[in-house]
């Protein structure tokens, strides 16, 4: 899909990936819709975006509440009269061994990860269907969700869900001309890991790496995944809009 004067919603736009996203698809010529719970840290980034001759609207939205969900795609409705594209970007990691998962922190993040992405899918489905060229639903999930990693199964599992879901919803619209993508980042230089839950459960809240945004990748330390930088991965997000795959990894 061309991004140029395309309406598009970016959850969980406060920060890293999201953030980036934004700014990313604002400079190629979309009207950027930033929903996420900090609507002191959006409206920075609106700003940004619209310094920069972009247009952006920021709207707080908790993703976890239902009636929270469907007013962000009401109102940017409203205001633009369609929406072309949904970039499902909120998230959060929850961290423990399986014997031991925090289940309240669980079922926290089932409600994000998994519950949050319904919402707004099932919201812009029927706008989407209005639309002459249909639209685009993009999701984030994870390499976790292609791994097994100890300590992180709860995580992963939502993410193993959210595979589950959309792809099988890429193939229940796809005759509406509805598509459906899934982006999996890697291991990414974000305050991601930092802001998850019940870390303190094997060895506290992770440091936040560091890389430089000009750089794809950087080799890992001591084997495993590469680290991105939040840009890079918005770029990989960008071209999954335009080329459409089912499924986008970071190379």
């Amino acid at each position: 899909m061309d991004i140029h004067n395309k309406v598009v919603i970016i959850t969980g736009a406060s920060e890293g990936i999201g953030e980036s996203t934004a700014k990313l698809l604002a400079a190629k010529g979309a009207k950027a819709v930033l929903a996420a719970r900090s609507l002191d840290k959006l409206q920075v980034i609106a700003q940004a975006i619209t310094a920069a001759g972009g247009e952006a609207l920021a709207v707080q939205t908790d993703m976890r509440d239902e009636v929270a969900v469907k007013h962000l795609i009401a109102y940017t409705n409203q205001t633009f009269g369609r929406i072309d594209i949904l970039v499902n970007n909120a998230g959060q990691s929850v961290g423990g061994p399986v014997a031991s998962l925090n289940l309240e922190s669980f079922r926290q993040v089932i409600d994000l990860n998994v519950f949050g992405v319904l919402y707004a899918t099932q919201a812009v489905v029927p706008l989407m269907r209005t639309n002459s060229d249909g639209g685009l639903i993009v999701n984030i999930s994870s390499m976790v969700s292609k791994m097994t990693i100890p300590n992180l199964a709860g995580y992963a599992s939502t993410k193993y869900m959210l595979n589950g879901l959309m792809l099988t919803a890429r193939e229940e619209l796809a005759k509406e001309n509805i598509r459906v993508l899934m982006v999996y980042p890697r291991m990414t230089a974000t305050k991601f890991a930092q802001n998850g839950i019940n870390y303190s459960g094997f060895g506290g809240p992770r440091p936040v790496p560091t890389v430089d945004p000009s750089a794809p990748a950087r080799p890992p330390v001591g084997g495993g995944q590469p680290i991105d930088s939040a840009e890079h991965v918005a770029n990989r997000i960008l071209d999954a809009i335009q080329n459409e795959p089912a499924e986008q990894f970071m190379v």
